[in-house]
Order: C-alpha cells, then sequence, then structure tokens
C-alpha cells in the first residue's frame, strides 16, 4: 500500500469499513501524520453530530402519514336533502386543524433547524479557515507523543501567530460522568484549553495564546470539566 493510498483511508476509517490489515496499517499512520490525525477526529466529530437526535429533521414521511390519516376518516358524500351533521363538521374541522398545524410546526422545525446548520456551518468554517493556517504557517513545528492510558495528543504550534492545533485520540470513552479535558500547560500553571463532549474518543481543537505554553495536557474530569486538573495526566506532549 503507497503513502498515498493510505491518506485516502481516513473516511473509510471513521466508517469502520476497513479490513483487520488496513485498520492497523492506518493506525500507524496516524502516530506520524497530523493531516490525517485531524482530518479522522474532524470527520468522527460529524458523524456524532448526525447521530445526535438534536440534529435530526422531522422525517419527511409525516406529511404523507398526516394525510393518510385523513383519508381514513370517513366523509359520507353530501345529499341536498340533509343537512351535514354538526358533529360530523366539527371532526372534520379538527383533523384539517391538525393538518394545519402539524404542517405549520414542521415548517417552522424546518426553518430553525436551516438557520442553526447555517449559522454552525458558517462557525466550523471560520474555524477551519484559521486551523489551516496554523498547519501551513512557515513555523509551524508538529509534535506528537501517546500514553499507556491509550491517549494521544498530536500539536501543531505556530510561535508567531501565538496558536496550535490540538487532536486527541483515546482507545476508549473517559467513562460514565466524565469527560476528557485538554489543558496547557506554563512551567506547573495549567490553562483549561477545552472541556469535550462526553463520550468523546476523538477531537481536535484551535487553541489561542499558546505563547507561553511548555506542555500540553489531558486528563479526565467529572462531566462539565475542573478548574484544575484532576490527577493523573492522562496524556501529554512537551512542546518547550
Amino acid at each position: 500500500m503507497t503513502n498515498g493510498d493510505v491518506h485516502a483511508l481516513s473516511g473509510a476509517y471513521v466508517l469502520d469499513a476497513l479490513t483487520d490489515i488496513e485498520r492497523a496499517t492506518f493506525r500507524r499512520h496516524l502516530v506520524s501524520c497530523a493531516t490525517c490525525a485531524i482530518e479522522v477526529a474532524e470527520l468522527q466529530e460529524t458523524a456524532a453530530r448526525l447521530a445526535d437526535g438534536a440534529w435530526s429533521v422531522p422525517p419527511p414521511a409525516l406529511r404523507d402519514r398526516v394525510f393518510a390519516e385523513v383519508s381514513r376518516t370517513r366523509q359520507d358524500a353530501p345529499t341536498p336533502a340533509k343537512p351535514v351533521r354538526p358533529q360530523r363538521n366539527r371532526r372534520l374541522f379538527s383533523v384539517a386543524a391538525a393538518v394545519v398545524l402539524a404542517a405549520v410546526a414542521a415548517t417552522g422545525t424546518f426553518a430553525v433547524q436551516e438557520r442553526r446548520l447555517d449559522q454552525q456551518r458558517t462557525t466550523a468554517q471560520a474555524e477551519s479557515a484559521r486551523v489551516t493556517e496554523v498547519l501551513s504557517a512557515p513555523d509551524a513545528i508538529l509534535r506528537s507523543a501517546g500514553s499507556t492510558s491509550g491517549v494521544r495528543l498530536t500539536v501543531v504550534t505556530s510561535a508567531a501567530r501565538g496558536e496550535a492545533v490540538l487532536t486527541m485520540t483515546a482507545e476508549r470513552p473517559a467513562g460514565a460522568d466524565r469527560t476528557y479535558q485538554l489543558w496547557m500547560l506554563d512551567g506547573t500553571t495549567p490553562t483549561s484549553a477545552a472541556v469535550l463532549p462526553p463520550g468523546t474518543t476523538s477531537a481536535t481543537r484551535l487553541i489561542t495564546g499558546t505563547a507561553a505554553a511548555d506542555t500540553f495536557a489531558a486528563t479526565i474530569e467529572p462531566e462539565g470539566g475542573s478548574a484544575t486538573p484532576t490527577l493523573p495526566i492522562v496524556g501529554q506532549v512537551s512542546v518547550a
């Protein structure tokens, strides 16, 4: 397998569509390739969002089901000799109102979700552009380190920009009601860099204000994060 072939496996790796040999080869490749590590982290975050119920759009079949219910409601043919019974009128009106309300609710939901997606897309594009600027900076330096805890940190720093792109990959989630938190260390002074969502095993973050940082680290914290690191540190990479 050529180096170019390995670079092309990011998507299949995230979708768990590789053979055992391909998976092992790609994991070895991730250790030394920041670009692929970042791409895998971003793809895994995207897949997690798509699986999140809060991101789901009301199913297109909703309208069909509502109108199918209307069609099952018995509607007698009108006869001039007999007035339409008020009770049936009320029933048909209720069904029609339900259809209108369902349509309005669906339309409103679509509009809100579309605006939310547009905002998130704009934010993601802006951050992606800044990540690219750090990775392509003339003074960009790549460093990576693993740990016995199964956590690997890969960081690309730009001293001129005072920014870094930090990627964490973990063999397993942090645990129930726990999460990974990323830190910058200036000597012995820690500064929180990011609190990752519960269940996260791969993430990439753009870190600013890194001029004084000499180490990046990861710890396992209570859900929501902590003000100071909880020992032990489960992963760290020195940039001094």
